[in-house]
C-alpha cells in the first residue's frame, strides 16, 4: 500500500492505491458503460496490475492516475491524475492527464474537480511545458471535460492508438493539450 501521496479538494481525496481499491475498480472495469470507449472488460488480474503500475509510478515519478475517494464517506470513485503518456503515441514523452469514474459518480462534477486538482498539482510540481489528454474520438463526455478544463484540440496530434487492434472503432484517438502559459495568473499590483 502506498500512502506517500494525498491531495485533497473540497469533496475528494486523490491518493495512492490500496488493496481494497481493487474490488471496486474491477467492478468499474466490468461495467459496459464505463468501458464503452476503453475496451473489453477488465479481469481482476488487470485491476491488480493497474494498482501495482500506479503505485510504482508514485514511487518513481511522484505521480500517477491516483485513486479518487469521496471525502464524505471514503467511497472509491475511480481514478484521476497524471502519468507518462503511452508508448507509441504522440504523447509518449509527455505528461498525460486522465480519469475514469464509476458510473454512480458521473454527473456530479467529481471528474472536473479531480482533474483541475491534478492539473494544478502538475503545474506546481513538474516542469512540464504542457499537459496532454487523449480519448477515443467518440467519447464526447471525456473530450467535453478536456475543453471545460481549458484544453484545446491538437488536430495534428490525432492518431490511431497502437494498443487497439486495426479496424476496432476504439482505435481513432484525439489529442488535447493545455500549456503552462494558459494558466491564469494573478494580476500583479
Amino acid at each position: 500500500m502506498i500512502e506517500r501521496f494525498r491531495l485533497e479538494t473540497g469533496r475528494l481525496i486523490l491518493r495512492g492505491w490500496r488493496d481494497d481499491d481493487v474490488a471496486p475498480f474491477h467492478a468499474m472495469g466490468y461495467d459496459p458503460e464505463v468501458m464503452r470507449y476503453l475496451g473489453p472488460p477488465m479481469s481482476l488480474a488487470d485491476a491488480e496490475a493497474a494498482r501495482d503500475r500506479m503505485n510504482a509510478l508514485i514511487v518513481s515519478r511522484g505521480y500517477c492516475f491516483w485513486a479518487v475517494e469521496r471525502r464524505a464517506d471514503g467511497a472509491f470513485l475511480g481514478f484521476c491524475g497524471l502519468k507518462p503518456g503511452p508508448e507509441g503515441t504522440p504523447i509518449a514523452d509527455e505528461i498525460e492527464i486522465g480519469w475514469r469514474l464509476a458510473r454512480h459518480a458521473w454527473g456530479q462534477g467529481y471528474a472536473r474537480e479531480a482533474a483541475q486538482a491534478s492539473l494544478d498539482w502538475g503545474w506546481k510540481n513538474t516542469e512540464a511545458p504542457d499537459i496532454a489528454a487523449i480519448t477515443n474520438i467518440d467519447n464526447v463526455r471525456s473530450w467535453g471535460l478536456m475543453e471545460r478544463l481549458g484544453m484545446t484540440r491538437d488536430h495534428a496530434g490525432d492518431f490511431d492508438h497502437p494498443a487497439v487492434p486495426l479496424g476496432d472503432p476504439l482505435r481513432p484517438h484525439i489529442l488535447y493539450r493545455i500549456a503552462r502559459l494558459a494558466i491564469s495568473r494573478p494580476a500583479t499590483p
